[in-house]
């Protein structure tokens, strides 16, 4: 990580720090700010002139950090600029978080003590929000590059108590597909598998919160634990180019929500679909929610669940499960369950063709799940698959993520209410 990106990087977290402290003071602990100000971020260096106190305001889905005024407290995705009340609440989803906290204490233990120093952070810290999807972002923690073999396969264990078959294969090809296609450029120092870094918030526990989050090209897992809960979200999946051959193998990636959100379209009739398509053209970047866009305000637009039938439903629900899907069984069905109650008030907006090939962008938006899935035009790696940058949007190049509206990605609706009520924390 070059001395630029590096003093970027820590002058955006202090300036975090010095616009979170109010937000989590007010949270109704003591131990909340104490566990802030503990944070490795030092001493704020913001002038409080420069920390913004007005209404939340999102910005396009770029992976750079000028999409959203960084000063701004943690508010969430909303409609209107106003969260929705008692959507989300403390209690049991009966997930089996044991193999999750064992994995993430066996990867702390396999650090060594300047490494674990980097890669923890408190459960509070801003840490959470400074995650890119670009290749060039500097990023805080350990690297894989910065890993043994040994200890790499202690991250990997990690992982594979936390996504399910599918998550831990999507994780790997991308993975793969940025080394291969970094290769076929020239630029493996751009590139490569091992530019993705970990970072641990907080300390793994059964009942205190905490989580980790995993960062890198076209590859974000944030993941909170709570208890018997677990929120995964925000989630960025995505490469470029989505299909290679590498050693004699043709490996894909990022195509589940290609498939699922295509089923979805061309199961609506004509007079459906003139709602939900907005636009049959794609422009290049249509993400509206994507890094440092955690306050993103956007009205519901397009098709509403309510006037889909029984099967249209269990398609659009589909859209959702092939990132749900991602994580361990139970925590997937536990977050499916919460989308389904919600499904008659989702929305879902469409812009491109809805052909098999056709490059499109979809967005399904309801009080509890964001998803977006976005083809973008050929980028920096255009040149592994014979593409020129800057042409026109293709299902070689996918964005998406997941989110969490109404405050609690990255569970800080779950985390605000256990500081409310934990008697310890009183």
């Amino acid at each position: 990580m070059g001395e630029q990106h590096a003093g970027r990087r820590n002058f955006m977290r202090k300036v975090f720090f010095a616009s979170g402290a109010t937000a989590v003071a007010a949270m109704g602990g003591a131990g909340a700010f104490t566990a802030l100000a503990a944070d490795e971020t030092g001493t704020p260096t913001a002038e409080p002139s420069a920390v913004s106190s007005g209404a939340p305001s999102g910005g396009p889905g770029g992976g750079g950090p000028g999409n959203q005024s960084l000063t701004e407290e943690f508010f969430g995705l909303t409609t209107d600029g106003k969260r929705i009340d008692d959507l989300f609440t403390v209690h049991s989803t009966g997930v089996d978080t044991a193999p999750v906290i064992a994995a993430a204490n066996a990867f702390l233990a396999g650090l060594t003590d300047a490494q674990r120093t980097e890669t923890q952070f408190t459960v509070h810290s801003t840490e959470w929000r400074l995650w890119s999807n670009i290749d060039s972002y500097g990023r805080q923690g350990v690297s894989l590059a910065d890993l043994t073999d040994a200890q790499k396969a202690l991250g990997t264990a990690l992982l594979r108590s936390a996504l399910s078959a599918d998550g831990l294969e999507t994780t790997e090809k991308i993975r793969r597909i940025n080394q291969a296609a970094g290769e076929a450029i020239g630029n493996t120092g751009s590139f490569n598998e091992d530019a993705y870094y970990w970072t641990v918030m907080g300390t793994p526990s059964a009942t205190e919160p905490w989580g980790f989050q995993f960062d890198g090209h076209h590859l974000v897992v944030n993941y909170f634990v709570l208890g018997k809960q677990v929120v995964m979200s925000p989630c960025f999946w995505g490469s470029e180019p989505t299909v290679m051959e590498i050693d004699g193998e043709t490996v894909t990636v990022c195509h589940e929500e290609v498939a699922a959100s295509l089923a979805f379209i061309n199961s609506l009739t004509d007079a459906q679909r003139s709602v939900a398509v907005a636009s049959a053209t794609k422009s290049n970047e249509s993400m509206k929610a994507g890094a440092f866009s955690d306050n993103t305000v956007q009205a519901y637009t397009g098709l509403r669940g309510n006037v889909l039938n029984a099967a249209q439903k269990t398609k659009l629900l589909g859209i959702v499960e092939a990132f749900a899907g991602r994580a361990k069984a139970d925590v997937s069905k536990a977050h499916l369950a919460e989308v389904r109650k919600h499904l008659s008030d989702t929305y879902v907006t469409w812009a491109g063709g809805t052909g098999d090939a056709d490059a499109f962008y979809v967005r399904v938006h309801s009080p509890v799940v964001w998803v977006e899935v976005d083809c973008q035009s050929p980028g920096p790696l255009a040149g592994a698959y014979g593409a020129s940058q800057g042409g026109t949007p293709t299902q070689k190049h996918v964005h998406s993520i997941i989110r969490t509206p109404n405050g609690n990605d990255y569970g800080k609706e779950l985390l605000r209410q256990h500081y409310l009520t934990s008697p310890h924390h009183r």
